[in-house]
């Protein structure tokens, strides 16, 4: 599952046929159709053929069955075996007395008989005799038979052989599977052209769906300028229709990220002006404070109520200041940058923090060499403050917090603050960079907390081109800020 939610799309497997794509299938469904209908055809095709054959054949066998007397021929019968007019291969036989006589056998092309043998004797004595034509085996191959009782109380046997018939519908079967396989060929890439060519359309309102997706809607301007074009976009259409609803979708969104636009503007510009503003009244507050301790004689609580004014208005005047330089690093304004030695500002910072949080155990892992980061050395010294800060407001005495500096494979200097306190809590990591966030009282120590400072560090950290990420769990908590290397450092 993503973070929005949606569950993430799954590679495309050819053994789930719900990932193919939308003209593989369709192709695949004509393909199919096809070979449905042209199945159906050639059954239907085959058995016709069969049957129109068979009448042919089984007329054929009744008029070979049909002998006439020869001349010479005392007893006036006719005689099947000599017949005229008769194909290469027919068989004529004869049955007397129960046996079948010794002039039966197939016509040869030189108008002799090839003799039966014992086995296909016995399939012609077992023949139906009433007439009706049937199929058999016989040594010479398939044979459509015919076994007729004449007057004189013999049985005629007439076969003709079946390779003739078979020949043909091994034909039809063969040109019928080859005219197939050959419509299936163009009907696979003519479909292919057509199908992709109709389907251009939704690849295009694909690939502007894609390109929205990508963009940063999150935050600060928007130019949502891509569209669906006018050929993928007419309403008339059911893919156009799509389009045309997309495009009116994409407006809307337009003109909503603009008036969000306008509002953040409105209030970035009324932070900046108002933290401005106040600066000179805090400013005059800290200063007549300062003379009212100096010049005058209070009492006790007096004494107290003052200081409590000034220590009020220093800290009214500190996030003040945190809040116009959010103003000023959302404006997006360019930063002056030089090569700054983040080994010697990593070790300057942490012993600022040492003298103030000595009930703390500070430790450093730092490098042989020096560590150079292109930056502004003032906003980078605010990062790793208000790191090692947020580590020491917010722990117990006695953690330890390790801050180090390394290069990272790909060229980059990573800054860590690591420390053994009791961890961030699951359900406000994700939080932890929003501005105005403030742990549970179970990570908050003796001193208070804006919920600027984080906020800080990572809007100073995104505008020097880095990144910071947060690895908490009960016994370590770790800061990783991730930022360009110096040239000089690289080269």
């Amino acid at each position: 599952m993503s973070l929005s939610g949606v569950p993430r799309p799954t590679g495309r497997s050819w053994f789930n046929p719900a990932t193919w794509h939308l003209r593989t299938r369709l192709i695949l469904l004509s393909m199919a159709l096809l070979v449905a209908i042209s199945s159906a055809i050639g059954v239907v095709s085959y058995a016709s053929m069969d049957v129109v054959l068979s009448k042919q054949l089984d007329e054929q066998l009744t008029m070979a069955s049909r002998g006439r007397p020869p001349e010479g021929n005392p007893s006036g019968r006719p005689d099947p075996l000599d017949a005229r007019g008769q194909s290469v291969g027919t068989l004529n036989a004869r049955v007397v007395g129960g046996q079948i006589t010794r002039e039966a056998g197939f016509l040869s092309a030189d108008f002799t008989r090839t003799p039966l043998t014992s086995r296909d004797t016995a399939t012609l004595q077992a023949l139906p005799r009433d007439g009706s034509p049937v199929d058999r085996e016989l040594s010479n191959g398939d044979y459509r038979l015919m076994a007729t009782q004449t007057p004189y109380g013999d049985v005629v046997i007439t076969g003709l052989p079946l390779a003739t018939k078979e020949s043909t519908e091994a034909s039809l079967v063969l040109t019928m599977v080859l005219v197939s396989l050959g419509g299936l060929v163009l009907i696979g890439l003519a479909g292919t052209a057509l199908i992709r060519r109709t389907m251009r359309p939704l690849e295009q309102l694909s690939d502007v769906a894609t390109k929205v997706s990508k963009l940063p809607l999150d935050a600060g301007e928007v130019a949502l300028a891509v569209r669906v074009p006018p050929s993928a976009a007419h309403p008339t259409t059911e893919v156009g229709s799509v389009g045309h609803a997309l495009n009116l979708m994409l407006d809307n969104v337009s003109s909503a990220l603009e008036a969000r636009q306008r509002s953040e503007m409105k209030v970035r510009q009324f932070v900046a002006d108002a933290s401005h503003e106040l600066r000179t009244p805090l400013t005059a507050i800290r200063g007549y404070t300062e003379l009212m301790r100096m010049t005058e004689t209070l009492t006790e609580d007096g004494q107290k109520s003052l200081g409590r004014v000034q220590s009020q208005s220093e800290r009214m005047t500190a996030l003040v200041e945190d809040l116009l330089l959010l103003a000023r690093l959302d404006e997006g304004k360019a930063t002056e940058t030089t090569d700054v030695d983040l080994t010697q500002l990593v070790i300057e910072t942490v012993s600022d923090e040492k003298v103030m949080a000595p009930d703390h155990t500070w430790q450093l892992t730092l490098p042989d060499e020096p560590v150079s980061v292109r930056g502004d050395t003032t906003q980078l010294h605010q990062v790793l403050a208000n790191l090692l800060s947020n580590a020491r407001k917010h722990t117990p005495a006695g953690t330890t917090v390790t801050t180090g500096v390394m290069r990272s494979a790909d060229g980059s200097v990573v800054a860590t603050v690591t420390d053994d306190g009791p961890g961030i809590p699951a359900e406000f990591q994700g939080n932890i960079f929003s501005r105005f966030t403030r742990a549970d009282a179970s990570r908050s120590g003796s001193e208070g907390s804006s919920g600027l400072g984080l906020s800080i560090v990572e809007s100073i950290v995104a505008a020097h081109g880095g990144t910071v990420e947060l690895a908490s769990r009960p016994g370590r908590t770790e800061f990783a800020v991730r930022l360009p290397a110096a040239a000089t450092a690289t080269s």
